[in-house]
């Protein structure tokens, strides 16, 4: 882009909320006209029409032809000079730049446009760096390693038949059947949950029918119990939330975990002997407690950094942002149907003000702790942004790419790396805090 439209676009400034401003940016007829002619000429240099060797099209054709890649090329000369104007501001410490009327901006004899950018509040983080955390770690008992080492007793035992009455923790061979209508095209998990034979049910939590645990304890081998399940309204099937279940189920085997062994579990654990096992009992207790210090001594850090500073006006932009963030999901996690969607639009005025002090308050940590990001140069290579879209790809099962690709549609990836930053120098100053 030429000096010259940077220079010649003409930019005024009005403040239009807390930590914001409009920045108005216009075209003049002369100016216009020039680089119009200029994007003409370019393009006309480079097509071939019929007829015409290359780059020698009459320009009135080139003109017709491509006014729409022309108006495109203009458009997008314009507001990249509008942002090299604001981004030369250096006291401008902007944290979002958005085009207001994209829509609304014509490409003719006079062109203009609004920005709105959002700059970062002042406030002084103080001796952040004298901040000190008292956190000792857990003791590691031999009563929480002897329990560890039961966990591991029954967590690798095997299922064997049971001849007394099921027990917590116990699995049962079961026919079920409940009396909720199915349609003809109700899906297949939705058909188990309701009727199955010779299936399985765990009685442990999570359950498989709510109340069953309660119902089948003390059954016995060839009996048959009715129960009733009452579904939570944010059940996963929304056909069963809020509704309540008939059951019959007729229990034909009882199972239950059988203990291993020290030798069995020494074997399955691939350990020399117990006292090895019991040793990196200990050593895996200890790591669990010094992490969980290390938790800890985040959060502690955090909340004594905000006691220091004094309250400063957030941007209202960053604000609404946040809001509408915590509104979808909460709609996500609530609305099963119409009938919710239709409540929760009714309920809309409630909802926000029941998510907005969360909201200021993730504001104001995020341009806390960028600031503190800032003061200690703490940056996110590349490297650790894509290692953390590979974990993050392989957890949600998708391709990396395709996960990189989303989260640059949906801006997501600016919040990754900002997610990454604020983790990484809470992680710096609360250690230095703890020695």
């Amino acid at each position: 882009m030429a000096k010259n439209l940077v220079d010649s676009i003409s930019m005024e400034v009005k403040e239009s909320g807390v930590c914001t401003r409009e920045f108005s940016f216009s075209v003049s007829a002369d100016d216009a006209k020039s680089e119009s002619a200029k994007v003409l000429n370019n393009i006309a240099g480079m097509v071939q029409l019929p007829g015409f060797r290359a780059g020698k099209a009459p320009i009135g054709m080139v003109s017709k032809k491509y006014a729409a890649e022309i108006v495109d090329e203009l458009r997008s000369r314009y507001l990249s000079a509008a942002v090299s104007k604001i981004e030369a501001d250096k006291s401008l410490d902007l944290l979002s730049l958005r085009i207001k009327n994209l829509d609304e901006v014509k490409v003719n004899e006079v062109c203009n446009f609004v920005f709105e950018a959002v700059s970062a509040p002042e406030f002084e983080l103080g001796d952040y760096a004298s901040i000190k955390l008292d956190i000792p770690v857990d003791a590691v008992t031999e009563e929480a390693i002897a329990e560890r080492l039961d966990l591991y007793r029954n967590m690798y035992g095997t299922y064997g038949d049971a001849d007394t009455p099921a027990q917590k923790e116990d699995m049962l061979k079961v026919d079920y059947k409940g009396d909720f209508a199915l349609a003809e095209d109700a899906p297949a998990s939705l058909k188990r949950q309701i009727e199955a034979a010779d299936s399985f049910m765990w009685l442990n939590e999570p359950e498989n029918i709510p109340g069953c645990i309660e119902a089948l304890t003390g059954a016995e081998v060839g009996k048959e119990y009715n129960f009733t399940a009452n579904y939570p309204a944010d059940y996963r099937e929304a056909e069963l939330a809020g509704k309540s279940v008939a059951y019959t189920v007729k229990v034909s085997a009882i199972q239950r975990r059988k203990a291993l062994t020290d030798d069995e579990l020494i074997a399955r654990t691939n350990s020399e002997s117990m006292d090895k096992l019991t040793d990196n009992v200990r050593k895996s207790l200890e790591a669990d407690a010094e992490q969980k210090r290390r938790q800890e001594a985040v959060e502690a850090y955090y909340k004594k950094l905000d006691e220091s500073i004094a309250q400063f006006d957030l941007p209202e932009f960053l604000v609404e942002t946040e809001i509408q963030k915590a509104l979808e999901k909460l709609a996500r996690e609530t609305v099963k149907d119409e009938a919710g969607a239709e409540k929760f639009k009714a309920e809309l005025n409630e909802h926000r003000a029941a998510v907005e002090a969360d909201a200021k308050a993730a504001v104001r940590r995020s341009l806390i702790l960028r600031k503190a990001a800032i003061a200690e140069k703490v940056e996110v290579s590349d490297n650790e942004l894509n290692f953390q879209l590979d974990m993050m790809s392989r957890y949600y099962g998708f391709k990396a790419k395709e996960m990189r690709s989303t989260l640059e549609k949906n801006g997501g990836i600016d919040e990754l790396r900002t997610d990454l930053i604020n983790g990484k120098v809470l992680d710096k100053l609360s250690t230095a805090a703890l020695n």
